[in-house]
């Protein structure tokens, strides 16, 4: 059957209908007549009519009656995309993270926690990290050793023997600075800086990855400045904090926008094949300790008591001092009293001497008196036999003897 209307609302042109639509009737002539030289099947031929087809409706949809539904339709469908893609610059930032948006691939903006707008890619894009996660990261040890002290134990053993591990069970071993070799576990607690979570993004590659040989640089100059004693006692909680100060002040150096939260050390240990030594040093420092405790309880007993038997000797030498000095003084006087009397009584204070000195001399001795008239024949003394000797009477100083 013919076609009643054409693309543009005429009818087919003379006696042709069975034959397609034609583009114009008359001014087509060969088109809508005899076919043309060389062309087989006329208007039958289907790249022909695929031609006349695609021709006939591009001007259909131009200015034929239809024309306008189609145009809004595409004008709609070009808003809605346009409004989608407007739309796609919409995003949500949740508490815990910041929005960095690039324009362009350069930074631009940090957007805060909630519903932000970038202009839609190419134009600009946003990269949301977490800047209240806390990281950990573990050097010395793997899987929570510290809880196990037979897995440092086993690390130790595993030094001498040859495996893929062999980093990792070396990492922690360190250089103090006495020239001794300390094994370290310790873990490093780091997130982005809030401040600057785009220094974190841009400013160094592989920011997360940097934080572990940082870490280890960081402790290795710390411990090289502390003693072995002083590492394995009291000087940990000291090594930690100058740890974390020196791995912040590196990445602020770095400009690197990471925040070192903390630095929690393990029981720092000696390597295993030294222990029996090591432990042999230890007991000789605690038997040191010992006999120095004992000798300093010695030293606050005796000291206290050495110092009180010198103040006594003081006190009695300045007591003798004085009785002598004193003694001296009172037999100088009494000297030249006796003197005086001796120039106005010689004889008299001859007797008088010789008395008191024979006095002083044979007191408390048992004494025969022999009167010097009593004379024998011959001139000699009278012997004279104490057959029983008087108990001598005690006299005082200033009674003389009996003549």
């Amino acid at each position: 059957m013919a076609d009643t209307n054409s693309p543009w609302g005429r009818k087919p042109g003379g006696g042709q209908g069975n034959r397609g639509n034609s583009g114009g009737g008359g001014n087509n002539g060969g088109m809508g007549g005899n076919p043309r030289p060389g062309m087989p099947g006329g208007m039958n031929n289907p790249l022909e009519k695929l031609m006349r087809d695609a021709r006939d409706r591009m001007r259909g949809g131009v200015g034929g009656p239809g024309g306008g539904n189609e145009k809004r339709l595409i004008l709609a469908i070009g808003a809605v995309i346009f409004g989608l893609w407007l739309a796609s610059g919409i995003y949500r930032v949740n508490s815990d993270e910041l929005g960095v948006v690039l324009r362009f691939g350069k930074y631009n903006r940090t957007s805060t926690p909630g519903l932000n707008y970038h202009l839609p890619y190419p134009v600009e894009t946003v990269t949301i990290p977490s800047v209240t996660t806390v990281n950990r990261v573990e050097i010395g040890y793997r899987g929570h050793a510290l809880e196990n002290p037979n897995v440092r134990v086993a690390k130790m053993a595993a030094l001498s023997q040859p495996s893929g591990n062999a980093v990792e069970n070396r990492e922690g071993l360190m250089l103090t600075g006495d020239r001794n070799i300390v094994d370290i576990d310790f873990e490093v607690q780091w997130k982005i800086d809030a401040a600057h979570p785009e220094k974190f993004l841009f400013n160094m590659r592989d920011a997360a990855g940097n934080v572990k040989p940082v870490a280890q640089s960081a402790m290795r100059e710390v411990i090289g400045r502390n003693k072995l004693d002083d590492i394995l006692t009291i000087a940990q909680s000291k090594i930690a904090e100058d740890t974390k100060e020196l791995m912040q002040q590196m990445f602020d150096e770095y400009d690197a926008g990471v925040e070192v939260i903390a630095v929690n050390l393990s029981r720092p240990d000696v390597p295993q094949p030294v222990i029996d030594e090591f432990q042999d040093v230890k007991r000789a420092e605690q038997d040191k300790q010992t006999a120095e405790s004992v000798a300093e309880g010695y030293r606050n007993e005796i000291l206290p008591r050495a110092k009180g038997d010198a103040a006594k000797m003081l006190e009695d030498a300045a007591a003798y001092k004085a009785k002598v000095t004193a003694d001296a003084l009172g037999d100088a006087s009494r000297f030249e009293q006796v003197y005086e009397e001796y120039r106005q009584a010689k004889d008299v204070t001859k007797r008088r001497i010789y008395l008191e000195t024979m006095e002083a001399v044979l007191k408390g001795m048992p004494k025969i008196i022999v009167n010097s008239a009593g004379k024998t024949a011959a001139g000699g003394l009278m012997s004279i036999l104490p057959l029983a000797l008087p108990t001598p009477r005690a006299t005082s100083p200033a009674e003389p003897s009996a003549p």
